[in-house]
């Protein structure tokens, strides 16, 4: 039996306040996720805006087969299940099959379908059939226009709760842009579009065995993004970067969280008064 979700869509779908799913990429330990998930949830706290905790139990598209990919499915779920009661915060994960989108639908509140995968048919129906609320990463290689026919895709299989997700476009080799019409390009299809800070700000495999990024320049992408009328901001956060598992050059700092989401949330505020 499903667990009852701690997140209420009706909040989310009015927009009256600045949505936050932050957390680590990657699972590195209950520990370190229950230390960001506490500071992330203090932070948005008192930057009056939603929060979702999110962490992966799998990369399952690193550059490097060496790479850390996290602790796997069930140890994962375990996890995040125990973080969701113990600080009483909706949890978000990624999906990568349909077997997995059965099973964490049970766990978290949020299914997760990750950019590379946006137009995998049978994920996208077995994540809808959960009644989880499902957030749909625009791919790196689609137009934002595209993500119409996702939406259809998922409404079909009878998902209602549907959040779109920004993380900006392949530009070359090694860089990403994001082009911030996608946001009111991609919220006529009248759901929420959510703007992925740091994934944004990725160099995907500029690290050679990794991707590499410019995290200095994520809080500037997210207020312009904000600004322009993202409902959301998606931000990986980690207390040392430096030495994440996954991803650290394009995560903010934990210490420098609260006042990026300060900030933000006076930015949604004011372009949404």
């Amino acid at each position: 039996m499903p667990k009852p979700s701690r997140l209420r869509w009706t909040q989310i779908a009015a927009r009256r306040r600045l949505l936050v799913i932050a957390g680590p990429c990657v699972i590195e330990s209950e520990a370190l996720c229950l230390q960001v998930a506490r500071a992330a949830q203090r932070a948005c706290r008192a930057a009056g805006a939603h929060f979702i905790f999110k962490a992966s139990y799998d990369k399952a598209n690193r550059t490097s087969h060496r790479s850390f990919r996290g602790p796997g499915l069930d140890q994962g779920l375990e996890i995040l299940a125990r973080l969701r009661d113990t600080l009483n915060v909706p949890v978000l994960t990624d999906v990568h099959s349909p077997e997995e989108a059965t099973r964490a639908g049970a766990v978290v509140d949020v299914l997760q379908i990750p950019a590379f995968l946006c137009r995998q048919s049978d994920l996208i129906q077995a994540a809808a059939e959960t009644g989880r609320i499902v957030n749909i990463k625009k791919g790196q290689f689609l137009a934002p226009e595209d993500m119409a026919q996702v939406v259809a895709k998922a409404e079909a299989h009878g998902a209602k709760q549907i959040l779109l997700t920004e993380r900006g476009t392949t530009f070359g080799y090694h860089n990403l842009v994001a082009d911030l019409r996608a946001i009111p390009i991609m919220q006529r299809t009248g759901r929420p579009v959510i703007f992925d800070a740091t994934h944004s700000v990725q160099l995907p495999g500029g690290g050679g065995d990794r991707s590499s990024g410019q995290r200095e320049f994520a809080p500037v992408l997210a207020r312009a993004a904000v600004a322009a009328g993202a409902d959301g901001v998606f931000i990986e956060t980690h207390p040392d970067p430096d030495q994440a598992w996954s991803d650290g050059p394009n995560m903010i700092a934990l210490a420098d969280l609260p006042s990026v989401l300060r900030t933000l949330s006076r930015v949604f505020d004011l372009c949404h008064a």
